[in-house]
């Protein structure tokens, strides 16, 4: 498929030239496919070298990390290198809400854009109703006796829903009399902070999954013995309904550049990384996979090397960090949207800051970045220029990637780049703690070395949770910072690389299946709102064709 020619691709043949046998893939129509997992092990190619792309702190203005890595991955076809995509599903949630879709743009898209966007294969679905039966099945023994001696005050798991619903957030369940249940406060979180969604995205194949749903705390008795969902019998069913979410999903670019996408956490409150299972399918057929950290670096990336790497067993030969004119100027200080699109070289010099700590802290794991320069159309060559000074000035190499308009052409420097900066400098990264610290001294050390912050205070609520963690065995797990995204502090409205500030954490959750502990920082939550203008809006579906899915 090329520019020229924007059919897509049979899947079928698309994944034979991957080495994938038909007998391998469940087709989803003609233009996606489940593949067993079976295929991994059937492949006997060197297993591939892996590219993070992350990014900057991100605004409100976009960075377009999604549109950087298909087209880094258009651009390295454009040069001829065997490579492959391995991304999260985009939500339902900001889909409908603030951002539109998340499949690229321009010409550095996926395709079926609108079926990746929407449903897809059903995974998202999957994950809900497993999440869900759990605590039906939670309830429903509560309800028939309680021979566990479940406290109904001490329930942990809530119910999931892949759509930003604020008034959702804290309910009240088992009104109506004796045959409705057992009255509790509880509430829903989004799907993509769903454990069930990190246990997929983290197991390394379905018996792991097995095991980790088999962990998931969900209550505690009256005498202070933990309840988990194989106590409740839960795991054979949930296995059930996550029988083909298991398997990752083949689709491709707008060039025809194949992509796995697959599972779907978010890097503010959960670890941010598609599935361990696709990022190594796509490793077992390709030289080259590229994939994504949600957020800037201080959030997913860190996740994906302290949690995702260390788990799986996995490595980068290269780091991509995405930064945009845009940004740059909004952490320079300037704040109004409409603003942002003028040329100002002294706005970008001011928010300079922000692109030096996360390439600082890129370095921590012991990693030089390429800096990624996403163009607009409203960049001007001087604003190009201060960061290509600067990034020369730190010995970081720097390229434009103009792969919104020109796609893989437009992705070809930044390709060159990447595959020099890993066949030269590639090494095996450092872990930023070790697990064998104190909760309490892992998540100092995130605050202080990612995000700069001088002091961390735990509330009451927080120290009650770190001693009952300790208290269950789990205080060797590694930490899942939930943080809002758009600043290096806890506080959204700070922006640039803020100094002498403080973080608190307000209370630290136990995610003993995905296998990590979450403290929440600040005011973040687990179920967003809708803004006051929705994408689902703009949304309609016209003479058989969807529009303004796209945008916002």
């Amino acid at each position: 498929m090329t520019a020229a020619d924007p059919t897509p691709r049979s899947i079928a043949g698309l994944a034979g030239d991957l080495g994938i046998a038909r007998s391998h893939l469940v087709l989803y129509g003609d233009d996606k496919a489940k593949v067993r997992l079976e295929a991994r092990e059937a492949s006997d190619r060197p297993q591939g070298r892996l590219i993070l792309v992350s990014a900057i702190t991100p605004t409100s203005a976009g960075e377009g990390k999604t549109t950087v890595s298909i087209g880094l991955a258009q651009g390295l076809a454009a040069i001829h290198e065997r490579v492959c995509l391995a991304l999260r599903e985009p939500s339902l949630g900001p889909t409908f809400g603030l951002k539109g879709g998340a499949t690229g743009g321009g010409r550095s898209i996926l395709v079926p854009t609108v079926d990746i966007n929407l449903h897809f294969t059903g995974d998202f679905h999957a994950v809900s109703t497993a999440h869900n039966l759990l605590a039906a099945l939670l309830d429903n023994h509560i309800h028939h006796d309680n021979k566990r001696c479940i406290d109904p005050r001490r329930v942990y798991w809530r119910r999931v829903v892949d759509l930003n619903d604020r008034s959702l957030r804290n309910v009240v369940i088992g009104l109506g009399g004796v045959l409705e249940g057992v009255p509790r406060e509880t509430g829903f979180d989004i799907t993509p902070a769903s454990e069930v969604m990190a246990a997929l995205c983290l197991a390394k194949d379905a018996d792991d999954l097995r095991e980790r749903l088999a962990r998931l705390l969900v209550a505690m008795t009256l005498d202070d013995a933990p309840v988990t969902a194989a106590d409740l019998k839960a795991v054979g069913a949930m296995m059930v309904l996550l029988k083909d979410a298991v398997m990752p999903n083949l689709v491709q670019t707008g060039e025809g550049v194949p992509a796995f996408v697959h599972g779907g956490p978010f890097a503010n409150i959960a670890h941010g990384c598609n599935s361990v299972i696709a990022t190594r399918m796509a490793l077992a057929h390709a030289d080259w996979v590229v994939t994504e950290a949600g957020f800037g670096f201080d959030l997913g990336a860190e996740k994906f090397y302290d949690i995702k790497c260390r788990q799986a067993g996995l490595d980068t030969a290269a780091v991509v960090l995405v930064a945009t004119m845009r940004a740059l100027k909004r952490h320079g200080g300037v704040a109004r949207q409409e603003d942002l699109a003028i040329p100002d070289p002294a706005a970008v010099e001011r928010g300079l800051g922000n692109l030096h700590k996360h390439v600082e802290n890129i370095r921590l794991f012991g990693e030089t970045p390429v800096v990624a320069i996403n163009r607009f159309a409203t960049d001007s060559e001087d604003e190009i220029a201060v960061v290509r000074r600067a990034c020369e000035a730190s010995g970081v190499p720097c390229a434009v990637a103009d792969v919104f308009a020109s796609g893989g052409e437009g992705g070809r420097e930044l390709a060159q780049a990447v595959v020099e900066q890993a066949e030269q400098h590639s090494k095996p990264f450092r872990p930023l703690y070790d697990l064998a610290l104190p909760i309490r001294a892992k998540v100092n050390r995130i605050a202080q070395c990612m995000y700069g912050a001088e002091n961390v205070e735990f509330t009451r609520a927080a120290e009650r949770d770190l001693r009952e963690i300790e208290r269950l065995g789990y205080a060797s797990l590694p930490v899942c910072m939930a943080k809002t995204p758009s600043s290096l502090t806890d506080d959204p409205r700070v922006v640039g690389r803020p100094e002498a500030f403080d973080i608190t954490v307000r209370r630290v959750l136990l995610a003993a299946g995905a296998g990590y502990v979450v403290p929440l920082l600040g005011e973040i939550i687990r179920m967003p709102g809708l803004p006051e203008q929705p994408q689902a809006e703009r949304m309609d579906w016209v003479e058989g064709r969807v529009e303004g899915l796209l945008g916002g």
